[in-house]
């Protein structure tokens, strides 16, 4: 596929996205998915794979540093890809507290190995851990039900935004999670409380959706992208069928 953009925002950046070498559910490693979002046009993408708490592919009983050793390995695939393709690649994850799950960007590899609590966080401790090493946690599909969730939950006091959007919610193409409503219910959530809010595709393939944020400059780093967001930058978020303001309101 190829993605087009809009002439004002020509960045995009996928912000959710899994890898097979540390999701179980997904099924192209780092790398093939790297190839794939520098072909359809994708400026970047956020590699945001399932922690200990959701549906990982890293096993559990390893020791913390081997875990995050191996855990870090998709998207460190994914790095060496975008450097050689011309892809910015940053490094987040999805956070899973039994079924309810944040996508967390801006810690690094080395943070992690220096905080082993954070296997044992509660929400509320995640929060203040993430701000701790200057990161940012957004409430991923909040309102998605599906059987792995037993019910929907919400920690407005401890996220600092909302991903409004989720391709595998409303994309045309999407055989995931298939429900607009779970967006609209994310949109009005986050403007309840005056959340921002994200967009991505939860893309575990290379069948790609094309969902994500567009901005009006390429950004430098993942700390970047969250000074745009926490910032008031102004941006777009697409589901890859249809693109919105940064408020949810549809452009076309």
């Amino acid at each position: 596929m190829s993605i087009e953009l809009l002439k004002d925002y020509p960045y995009l950046y996928e912000t959710h996205l899994h890898t097979s070498q540390a999701s179980a559910c997904a099924r192209y490693t780092g790398a093939e998915m790297a190839k794939s979002c520098r072909k359809a046009g994708y400026t970047g993408i956020i590699v945001t794979d399932h922690n200990w708490g959701g549906n990982t592919a890293v096993n559990r009983m390893m020791p913390w540093r081997m875990w995050v050793n191996e855990f870090v390995k998709g998207y460190e695939d994914a790095a060496k890809m975008g450097k050689r393709i011309g892809l910015d690649v940053f490094f987040g994850y999805e956070a899973g507290f039994r079924g309810t799950e944040f996508l967390i960007y801006g810690l690094g590899k080395e943070f992690m190995l220096g905080h082993p609590e954070l296997k044992t966080a509660t929400v509320q401790e995640q929060f203040h851990l993430v701000h701790e090493g200057g990161g940012m946690v957004v409430h991923a599909h909040p309102f998605r039900e599906e059987s792995y969730i037993p019910e929907v939950r919400l920690f407005p006091e401890y996220v600092d935004g909302v991903e409004g959007i989720n391709a595998t919610h409303s994309n045309h193409r999407s055989t995931a999670h298939n429900d607009p409503v779970y967006d609209d219910r994310a949109i009005a959530y986050a403007k309840e409380h005056g959340f921002f809010m994200t967009a991505g595709s939860d893309i575990h393939s290379t069948d790609l959706l094309g969902g994500g944020m567009a901005f009006r400059r390429r950004l430098e780093s993942v700390q970047d992208f969250i000074a745009a967001l926490k910032g008031g930058e102004d941006y777009v978020l697409t589901n890859g069928d249809k693109w919105f303001t940064k408020y949810g309101e549809m452009i076309r």
